[in-house]
This record gives structure tokens, sequence and C-alpha cells, in this order.
């Protein structure tokens, strides 16, 4: 359903969409699915409440986010069950995402009580500065699939808080989770208008929310090639734009650890969701003394991967998200094939129903040019590196810089590789470099902006001067 002006309402067509679970094939339901139509109505009902809304104290809204969460917390199991059934992923990492989702949702409406300005000694005797923070207004935000309940808590809660508006949509592959969400904000006590959820066309989703002037900024989670779409039409729009895009993340293996337990972690890092992650480590560069070691560890622990439904307890890799993403990797690992790349294990589809695809390692060279785009899916390679600037200079060789990952117990190592790395987040000898209190955003075409931290609430606000003169 959509949700417009505080109520649930089916699409002003009457349109559906069918909702498959990617594991088996099954139709889940029929969803109301909207257009252009629904959007604007959306961009209505949130232009008109911002005028009410930009005025309550950042405490009011935190009471509205913090129960939001608590709600959230409670229906952990039902959220994480839906999640699994329109996404595949394994039903624990379902939990836990809903679980940080819930915990951004908290720590936002506390943040939004320290959106502090500041005042400005003047070199004037008779003047005074000040510097204050207030909300753009209706921000449209666009959410991707493979984190149905964390994308939106990255970015929802931090456009409330700051006392804007919010016009969403979310995948049209993973809707339960995000009415989950908005059914917790709409009892929590969300005034009608302060919260929309349009599930709906996105082409014509997107087009709304760059054309109509109330809508001061679009957030959107989602691939490269759709974020160049957003940032051509706000050119001619002037619409401010908070992108978190693709990746294409390296790995830099220093020949100074234990090779066996580094290739056992890197694979649990890997097949997260099975790949799935704009931040998942892809690209694995290791040093000459431990590759081998290494590759043959990795391929063991990845033939001991368990593929399969998520809601059985023993899955850690469900299926991708649909066929078509299922054939996108598959040619991927036919191009790497093509161009002479060794696949050590893994790499086909898995016969029977779902979009289940076999974990997969590749060994590859330098020369390899499928090494520079994003496979978003549970395949990794490996490269081996003998000299630090060759490290770097591989690593940084891709237009993506999201994240990028260190393994090393040698600090000169961890600092000469976490600061030449051209990414906006470096986990050293971590797989889950981000947190609710800390920026998430990549550099090159990786996106721009950030999401979560303060850094994610002051992007919904705009900093205002206000100089007073000819004072006695």
């Amino acid at each position: 359903m959509n949700y417009i002006r505080g109520t649930w309402q089916p699409a002003l067509s009457g349109a559906t969409r069918p909702l498959h679970n990617p594991a088996t094939g099954e139709l889940l339901c029929e969803l109301p699915f909207g257009a252009a139509a629904d959007y604007h109505l959306a961009v209505d009902a949130a232009a008109e409440a911002f005028e009410s809304w930009k005025h309550t104290t950042p405490y009011e809204r935190a009471a509205v986010l913090k129960k939001a969460a608590d709600l959230l917390r409670a229906r952990l199991p039902d959220i994480a069950r839906d999640m699994v059934l329109e996404s595949g992923k394994p039903y624990q990492e379902a939990y836990a995402e809903t679980t940080v989702a819930a915990n951004l949702f908290e720590w936002f409406a506390e943040e939004g009580k320290r959106s502090y300005g500041r005042t400005i000694p003047s070199s004037r005797a008779n003047k005074r500065m000040s510097v204050i923070w207030q909300p753009m207004g209706v921000v449209g935000a666009i959410t991707a699939w493979n984190f149905p309940t964390y994308n939106p808590g990255r970015c929802w809660p931090a456009i409330l808080a700051a006392g804007c508006t919010l016009v969403a949509r979310s995948s049209e592959y993973t809707p339960l989770s995000a009415m989950h969400l908005i059914a917790a904000l709409h009892e929590a006590g969300a005034p009608p208008g302060v919260v929309n959820y349009v599930h709906g066309d996105a082409v014509q989703g997107g087009q709304v929310l760059l054309d109509r002037p109330e809508v001061r900024k679009i957030s959107f989670t989602g691939s490269t090639r759709v974020g160049r779409l957003l940032m051509d039409g706000a050119s001619r729009t002037h619409t401010r734009l908070a992108l978190e895009m693709g990746g294409n993340a390296p790995v830099i293996v220093c020949p100074d650890v234990d090779p066996e337990n580094a290739a056992q972690e890197a694979v649990r890092g890997k097949f997260r969701n099975a790949g799935q992650v704009c931040i998942a480590p892809q690209r694995f560069f290791i040093h000459a003394d431990i590759y081998t070691p290494f590759v043959e560890a990795a391929i063991r622990e990845i033939r001991q991967l368990r593929v399969g439904n998520g809601l059985d307890p023993d899955t850690q890799v469900g299926p991708l998200i649909h066929e078509t993403h299922r054939r996108q990797v598959s040619a991927w690992v036919a191009r790497a094939r093509a161009e002479g790349a060794f696949v050590r294990c893994g790499g086909k589809p898995i016969d029977g129903p779902g979009s289940f695809f076999e974990p997969c390692l590749i060994e590859c060279t330098p020369e390899h040019t499928f090494l520079q785009e994003e496979v978003f899916g549970p395949v990794m390679t490996t490269t081996p590196w003998t000299i630090r600037e060759e490290a770097l200079h591989l690593a940084n060789q891709t237009p993506y810089g999201l994240a990028a990952y260190v393994r090393t117990s040698a600090l000169q190592d961890a600092i000469y590789f976490s600061e030449g790395l051209e990414a906006g987040i470096v986990g050293v000898n971590e797989w889950l470099p981000h947190a609710t209190e800390a920026p998430f955003g990549g550099w090159k075409a990786s996106g721009i902006g950030q999401e979560s931290g303060p850094e994610g609430l002051l992007e919904y606000m705009e900093k205002k001067l206000i100089s007073i003169g000819s004072l006695s």
C-alpha cells in the first residue's frame, strides 16, 4: 500500500504489482503500484506538512523517532521474516539489519537535539554574527533492495530529525520491509503528511521528485547508472543530491598475517548477503609470500558455505535478488573466463527454483579489465602483489571509492595503506567498517554526501549566517 497524508491507500490508478520470493519463485502477494500522480500527491502532502513540522522542536521530533525505534525492536521477528521472504537473505542477517535500523532511528532522535550553530567573534565592535542550521524542506528518499531496512534507516530518521518532511520510495523488490518502517512511524505519532511512502514506478517517481520545486533534495541509494541520471536531471532543476552508489572495494592483504585465518574471515566478509553489499570486499590483493596458502584456504572455506533458503537456520548464503540479476552476475563471470582468468570454484547458477548462484573465487592478473566493474554478487577475485606501491596503485585503479580494506599487523603498513587508499571508508583488520555514529559515504563514482553520524543529519539542513550591524 501507499502511505500518504497519514493514511494507507491504493494506487490512484488501481494498478498492482506482484511480489515474489527469490528463494522459491513463489508469489508472495500483489501490492498497489503507483505512478506519477501518486508521487505528486505525496509531494503535496509533504509540502503542506513541512510548514508546521519545521516549527516543532527537536525534542518533539525525537519523541516520534524514539517510539518508532521501540516499535521496530518489538517487531523484529516479524520484520526479519518478511525481509527474508522478499529479499532471500538469511534470517539472522535480516534480524541484525533491522536491529541496526532501529538503532539509527534512536540515534538520530538524539542527534537532532545537537544541531548546534555557533557565534562568530567580529572584527567590528558594532557587529554580531551567528550561524544557525535550519531544515531544508521536502526531501525525497529512494532506497535500494539489498538492505531494505538499513538503507532507509540511514536517511529517513535523519531527514525527520532535521525537521524536513519525507517522500520515500523503496525498491519494488523489497516493499514489505519499508512498509514496516512506515507503520512504526505512523503508530509513533508522525503527523499526517510528514512521512509519505509510494510503492511505485521508479522512473516516474524520480522524475516527479526532480521536477517539483518543493523537493529541495533527493537522497538516493542504488546503482551508479541511476545516480548519474539523477545528477543529469538535478542539473536542470537545481535539486540537491545525496548519492550512495556502487562500490568495488579492494582488500590489501600484507605478508605479516596468518593466511589461513585471514582467508576464513575474508570469506565471511565477502559473502555476506550473497555479496550484494555496496561495501563488500571484492578485489583481494594478496602479498605473493602468502598468496597460495591464502587462496587455498579461501577455496576450502567457500566450498563449505551453505547456500539455501534464508528461513533455514543453517543457511549462510541466500539467493540473488531476482533472475535478471543472476544473469548479470553470470555474464560477469563469463567475461572473466573469456579474458583468461582462472575460476577456481563455483561461478555457475544453481539448478532448481530460486535465483541461487554458486559462491565463486577467480584468480586474476592486473591486466583483466573486468576487475574495474562492480560484480555485486558472490564472487571473490584474487591477485598477487610484491611491492607496496604496486598494491596501492592496483587498489585505486577503479572509478569507485566507497570502501577499502587492509589486513596487517604492522602499524606502518596500516597507516600507509589506509591513508593512501582512495575511498570514503577504510576498514583495517575488520570487515564491517561502519557504525551508527560514524559517517558513511564514498569518493569518486561512489557517491556524494554522507549518511549516519552527525554529518548525516546536516545533509538535510541549511546553514544560515545571521549578521547584525550598526550596533551602538
